[in-house]
């Protein structure tokens, strides 16, 4: 006959974490952590960790809850559920997270400040709107009216910092608080409106908390006035280079193009080409200046392949109005025509004089099939690209949409001077340096290529995240935007 198992008994006042009961520290308080808005995980976790430091948590409310703390509600909502469970302790206090966290970092309940109370809306000022957007970049309309600039651009120089940093993960973070910011319909007149908003961690909000009750964020006006921060900008403003390579110069002692230009550094062409023209390419490229280009480049595609189809992506295809690069998407609807294309483009745009420098990779799908494993992905695609540095003429208001104008004046510019293309040691010239990409997609995986290289990042890093979303579905989604 098999014993039964005699129970095991929990000391009064103890609390079972599940790997072993804890004597409780705090009797006098017993704290309820509201699941809503929360999480469930979130929850468990929050509620083991206190349980650990002492704290009795209890996974049920009672009338022995003397705390009850929440995360991203407000005292009205808070007091709408308790009315819906059929009510609580009149005394019983309603606070936020923070009080929690703050208590755990003590190991011992922290006195209750005014920030750690439930903010109560009711008789505080003029009604405000809450706000509430999708959590996916991807089911949010693309607006073009931000309204909450000052935060936006901090957080994006956060983010801009933490990406030449080498640390993607933050940047990312503060790219996706900023793009919810964006899409908001109005701008944020209290911080009650961001609760419950996606992608808004404790990181951005206390940037966001910061610029409002001081006007600055501390965190970026230190960011801005960084040496290393601004020596990062100007070295990685220089077409191919990066965030590494940057890096490695400044701890060589490298932190502006003078001392760039005189320390005898070996550069690529690309670095070469980008150190040359580098007041151009960082001067915004204007909607004007993006469809004479395109206009450029129709005449050169048509002229080596008729019946191709050439598309403006990138922010420009967004609807913006200014852009630091034109980007082009370029198929044929027969499977198999735009093969070989990109040379010939590449050939008749050099030969017209309208190419200061380009690099042309060539399709990795291909590159696999027919000579074994080729070069590694970009993060973007595989798709054949063209990446150049555009000489495009100054064009008067007349005739600056007519192509062949822009070629003629092009030639002409040429003629003039035999000289290096100098920016600097020509301010009176009659063109402009500009950063194009040129991308050749064959026609079955044009959807997806128009998906990626439309954007935003943000956009489409969450959508390549996303399992639920069918490829079938992205391609009806963006094919039909077409």
């Amino acid at each position: 006959m098999v014993p039964l198992k005699r129970r095991k008994l929990v000391p009064t006042g103890a609390v079972n974490t599940g790997t072993g009961p804890v004597r409780t520290k705090f009797p006098h308080v017993v704290l309820f952590l509201l699941e809503r808005k929360m999480g469930t995980s979130r929850r468990a976790f929050l509620s083991q960790l206190g349980r650990r430091k002492g704290f009795q948590v209890e996974q049920v409310l009672s009338e022995s809850v003397t705390h009850i703390i929440s995360e991203s509600n407000t005292r009205e909502e808070v007091t709408a559920w308790l009315d819906f469970q059929g009510g609580g302790q009149a005394d019983v206090l309603l606070l936020d997270i923070s009080w929690y966290t703050d208590s755990i970092r003590a190991g011992h309940p922290v006195d209750i400040l005014d920030r750690h109370r439930l903010q109560d809306l009711q008789g505080s000022g003029p009604e405000v709107a809450v706000f509430s957007v999708p959590s996916y970049a991807c089911q949010r309309r693309t607006t073009l009216e931000n309204h909450n600039t000052v935060l936006t651009d901090a957080l994006s120089l956060l983010a801009e910092n933490a990406e030449l940093s080498d640390e993607d993960g933050r940047g990312v973070a503060f790219r996706r608080a900023a793009a919810v910011l964006k899409a908001l319909p109005s701008a944020v007149m209290s911080m009650s409106q961001l609760s419950g908003l996606p992608c808004l961690g404790e990181h951005s909000l206390r940037v966001i908390k910061d610029i409002w009750e001081n006007g600055a964020s501390s965190e970026v006006e230190s960011t801005k006035v960084s040496e290393r921060f601004k020596a990062l900008k100007v070295l990685t403003g220089i077409f191919g280079v990066g965030a590494k390579t940057a890096d490695r110069w400044i701890r060589e002692g490298i932190h502006d193009l003078h001392q760039l230009q005189n320390s005898g550094q070996t550069l690529n062409r690309a670095q070469q080409a980008g150190l040359q023209h580098y007041d151009d390419i960082n001067q915004p490229v204007t909607k004007a200046e993006a469809c004479a280009i395109e206009e450029i480049v129709e005449k050169a595609v048509s002229s080596v392949l008729p019946g191709a189809q050439i598309i403006l992506t990138g922010g420009f295809r967004r609807g913006k109005q200014t852009g630091h690069d034109v980007d082009f998407l370029i198929t044929h609807p027969e499977e198999g025509r735009e093969v070989g294309l990109m040379p010939k483009v590449v050939s008749w745009l050099e030969a017209q004089g309208f190419l200061l420098y380009q690099k042309t990779t060539r399709n990795t799908y291909l590159e696999s099939k027919a000579d074994g494993p080729g070069r590694p992905p970009s993060n973007m695609d595989r798709f054949e690209r063209c990446l150049s540095i555009f000489k495009l003429p100054k064009m008067e208001k007349q005739g600056a949409k007519d192509s062949q104008n822009v070629t003629e004046n092009c030639l002409q510019a040429n003629q003039k001077s035999d000289e290096p293309e100098c920016p600097e040691a020509a301010p009176d010239r009659r063109w402009r340096a500009v950063r194009v990409d040129l991308v050749v997609s064959p026609i079955s995986q044009f959807a997806f290529a128009l998906l990626g290289w439309t954007g935003s990042k943000v956009r489409f890093s969450e959508e390549l995240c996303r399992p639920s979303l069918r490829s079938s579905q992205v391609f009806l989604m963006f094919s039909a935007a077409v």
